[in-house]
């Protein structure tokens, strides 16, 4: 029997139909798409997807996946570096030991990168066979509002599929400088970085975002030199302030020198280095630069115009809590539709649109329920709605804040720095919101996620019981410093 994630007809261009069962096409197949495939394959309906870059996207082969398994090495540098509070000296000087002191063969770090990230495409891979999908290698474009055409590396069109659903989920491409241009050698792009195989002796990071903020805080731990240019007064702009503010005092204490209300006009090589010039004139000097500019979403070229799917100024595809365009049975999910760049919510929207699609009840994307993280160090984590939108009066709120400077765990592992902040509405001490700056917050945040999502109140939190000692320890005495809510 054929693999049903390569057979193709006996007619390449022209897909035939399953039956009665309805024909769900996707393109792309990072988690907006592989996730909608599985939740449609799974359902019973015909589901092709189509994929050309390799299954698990940008998020698992040059993002996310990628990206935070660099960080996760970094992490262990940070631990190193800060062990001498712990009483942890170096066997031959006698000296604290530092991430500078250590090795990192950065050639071999890469290499565990990319293995993971394809081991990770694999186990999709298999996912998607075991369900029943087929898998077709292409650039999938709409023909028309019900009709994908697949094209070869070449630009022909190999198969031409009737679809009854379709699922846009082509994701985005990193922005770069129109002047420069990342060369993949000394100015790169996110997805450049793990070609390198000796680490950046001075890494000019060229955005404060979370992508940009990340880099800098995992290449300073594995020990370059590095200069963050922030055309903001602080970094992560839009995160919670006390958060930034968080972050900058540990780069500050690292060594990462932050350029802030700087912004990059051009970026090219100079000899065996690169030189970032401002706007202002002033040029800084280093050995590799990396623009992380945000993205652009991939919807050139994509039929869209032909089908009458609306997409934004931005180019993002225009589409609703259910993830529908404005095109009856055509959907899309991820960072093409400009929601949030999160792999989670991309995983969600394309989950979201084959039960709306396939007929089924659904509950819809609620903004106000995403959680996200920042992969930094230490790292940070929100959910709902902020302190900014209680001070703006956009929700009325209290707001409750507890450092981890007096949680027991947190002074057994040496942890200096983070806090824990909730925030309720007044009267009913319903959960609304929270932040959590400390290590592994992106793990300490589901709890409070749950309470968002299930509208529970600061004195249902406060009286959950925790492990003593532990980090989630202070999720619910921070609680309990609501008035009444330990009674």
């Amino acid at each position: 029997m054929s693999d049903p994630s390569t057979a193709l007809p006996s007619d390449p261009h022209r897909l035939p139909s399953a039956g009665d069962r309805p024909r769900v096409v996707i393109i792309g197949g990072g988690p907006g798409g592989y996730e909608a495939a599985l939740a449609a394959a799974r359902r019973g309906a015909e589901t092709v997807l189509i994929e050309e870059r390799g299954l698990g996207g940008a998020a698992v082969l040059t993002d996310v996946v990628p990206s935070k398994t660099l960080i996760a090495t970094a992490d262990v540098l940070d631990v190193v570096a800060g062990s001498h509070g712990l009483g942890i000296r170096d066997a031959d000087t006698g000296s604290a030991p530092t991430a500078q002191t250590l090795n990192v063969d950065l050639a071999a770090v890469n290499a565990r990168v990319k293995r993971l990230a394809a081991a990770q495409s694999a186990d999709i891979r298999s996912s998607l066979s075991e369900a029943g999908a087929r898998i077709l290698e292409g650039r999938g474009r709409l023909a028309g509002p019900e009709t994908v055409e697949v094209l070869d590396g070449d630009g022909d069109v190999s198969a031409s599929l009737h679809a009854d659903v379709v699922l846009l989920a082509v994701g985005a491409r990193p922005r770069e400088l129109d002047a420069d241009p990342c060369d993949g050698e000394r100015v790169l792009n996110w997805t450049q970085l793990y070609e390198l195989e000796h680490l950046p002796e001075h890494l000019i990071v060229v955005g404060s975002g979370v992508t940009g903020a990340e880099f800098a805080s995992a290449y300073r731990a594995l020990g370059s030199e590095v200069t963050l240019v922030s055309s903001r007064e602080k970094v992560l702009p839009g995160t919670d302030p006390d958060a930034a503010d968080v972050l900058e005092d540990a780069f500050a204490r690292r060594g990462v020198s932050v350029r802030s209300r700087s912004r990059a006009a051009s970026a090219c090589r100079r000899g065996d280095g690169v030189v970032v010039t401002l706007t202002s004139g002033e040029e800084i000097a280093g050995s590799h630069a990396l623009m992380a500019l945000g993205g652009i979403p991939r919807t050139g070229d994509l039929g869209l115009e032909q089908a009458g799917v609306r997409i934004t100024e931005r180019g993002h595809i225009e589409t609703d809590r259910v993830s529908r365009t404005s095109v009856r049975g055509v959907y899309a999910a991820g960072d093409c539709t400009g929601v949030y760049p999160l792999a989670s919510v991309a995983a969600m929207q394309g989950r979201i649109a084959m039960h709306h699609a396939l007929g089924e009840a659904v509950s819809p994307l609620i903004a106000a329920q995403v959680s996200s993280a920042v992969f930094t160090s230490p790292e940070i984590a929100t959910v709902g709605v902020s302190e900014q939108d209680v001070a703006d009066g956009v929700i009325s709120g209290e707001v409750l804040v507890l450092g981890l400077d007096t949680n027991p765990r947190a002074k057994m592992q040496g942890i200096s720095e983070g806090f824990v902040k909730l925030i309720v509405r007044p009267g009913s001490h319903t959960v609304i919101g929270a932040v959590v700056v400390a290590p592994r917050a992106s793990e300490l945040i589901l709890p409070y996620t749950l309470a968002v999502a299930h509208r529970l109140t600061a004195e249902q939190v406060a009286g959950t019981f925790t492990v003593y000692p532990s980090l989630a320890g202070s999720l619910a005495e921070v609680a309990r410093r609501l008035d009444g809510a330990d009674d």
